[in-house]
C-alpha cells in the first residue's frame, strides 16, 4: 500500500469530533437475549455518544498467535459457545465490515504484522454488546484478535497506535470482564446481582480503585498484585481487552464506572467509559 492509498482509505473515514471508548463487561452470551440492568446499560452508553462511523471491537474470545483483524465485507455471526437454548443460537447480527478500516488498522500498527482475516467474524465478545447498543446493525463492525504470546505492557502500548480512529468516529470497544473466573461461579447465585465470593469482592474494589485514580501500571501488572486478583484473573483472555481501553486514555480525560457489579460469585460486569 502506497501513501496515496491510505491517504484515500483515512479521507473515507470522516474527521469527528474525537470519539470515547468503552470497556464492555460482557459476562454470559444470555445477556444477548435476557432483559436486564446490564444490557440496559450497555442501552444507555449508546444514547450518551455519538453514533460512529464504525467500530473496531477487542473481543476476549479472539485470542490467536499474532494479531489479526477482520477485513471482510459481511462478517458472519459467530456462536461460539454450547449448553444455551436455541433462541440463542438463532440470533444474527448482520452488520457489515470495513475493509478500509481493517486496511488501515494494519498500517496504524507497523511495525507489528497484523494478518488481514477473512474467516472469523462476530463473536459473541462482539455482537452479544453490540445488539443492544446499535440494533438495527447499520454501523460497520471490525474486529482485532488479541495475541495471546505477548504481555500486557505490550498490548497497552500497541493500543495507543489506534489513537488516530478515535477522530475519525470510530468507537474502539474492548469486550471482556475484569473478575471472571468460571470454575469458582456460585450456582446458586448465577443470577444474583452482587453475589461475589470474599476475593471477587476485594479484586472488584482493588481494580475499580485503580481506574478511578488512573493507576493503570497496577491493572497491567495484575499479576503482581496478590491472590485475590490470581482468581479474579486465572487466565489472561477476558481481561486484556480492558488493557487495549486503558492505553487508549489520554490524561485529560474523564474515565467512568457503570455496571459495577459482581454476578454469581466470580464474574464482573464492571464496565468502562474512557472520554
Amino acid at each position: 500500500m502506497n501513501l496515496n492509498d491510505l491517504q484515500n482509505i483515512s479521507n473515507e473515514l470522516n474527521n469527528s469530533e474525537k470519539m470515547p471508548v468503552l470497556f464492555l463487561g460482557h459476562g454470559s452470551p444470555m445477556n444477548a437475549i435476557e432483559e436486564n440492568q446490564f444490557v440496559q446499560g450497555f442501552r444507555n452508553v449508546a444514547k450518551e455518544i455519538p453514533k460512529p462511523n464504525a467500530i473496531l471491537c477487542i473481543s476476549a474470545h479472539w485470542f490467536t498467535r499474532g494479531t489479526k483483524v477482520t477485513a471482510m465485507d459481511m462478517p458472519k455471526t459467530i456462536h461460539d459457545f454450547g449448553g444455551f437454548p436455541q433462541a440463542l443460537f438463532d440470533v444474527q447480527y448482520p452488520a457489515p465490515g470495513n475493509p478500509e478500516l481493517a486496511n488501515e488498522t494494519t498500517e496504524l500498527l507497523k511495525p507489528v504484522l497484523v494478518e488481514e482475516d477473512h474467516n472469523w467474524g462476530l463473536d459473541h465478545g462482539a455482537w452479544s454488546v453490540i445488539k443492544h447498543m446499535y440494533p438495527d446493525a447499520d454501523i460497520p463492525v471490525i474486529q482485532l484478535s488479541i495475541d495471546y504470546t505477548k504481555p500486557p505492557q505490550y498490548h497497552f502500548d500497541l493500543a495507543k497506535k489506534l489513537e488516530k480512529l478515535r477522530e475519525k468516529g470510530i468507537l474502539i470497544i474492548g469486550s471482556g470482564n475484569i473478575v471472571h473466573n468460571l470454575r469458582m461461579i456460585d450456582w446458586r447465585n448465577i443470577n444474583t446481582v452482587g453475589a461475589g465470593w470474599d476475593w471477587a469482592i476485594e479484586a472488584r474494589e482493588k481494580t475499580n480503585n485503580w481506574l478511578l485514580d488512573g493507576n493503570f501500571q497496577n491493572l497491567i501488572d495484575y499479576q503482581k498484585q496478590g491472590t485475590s486478583l490470581q482468581y479474579a484473573i486465572p487466565t489472561p483472555d477476558h481481561y486484556l481487552p480492558l488493557i487495549y481501553s486503558l492505553g487508549l486514555k489520554n490524561k485529560s480525560e474523564d474515565l467512568v464506572l457503570f455496571n459495577d457489579d459482581l454476578i454469581g460469585g466470580s464474574l464482573s460486569m464492571t464496565s468502562v467509559k474512557i472520554g
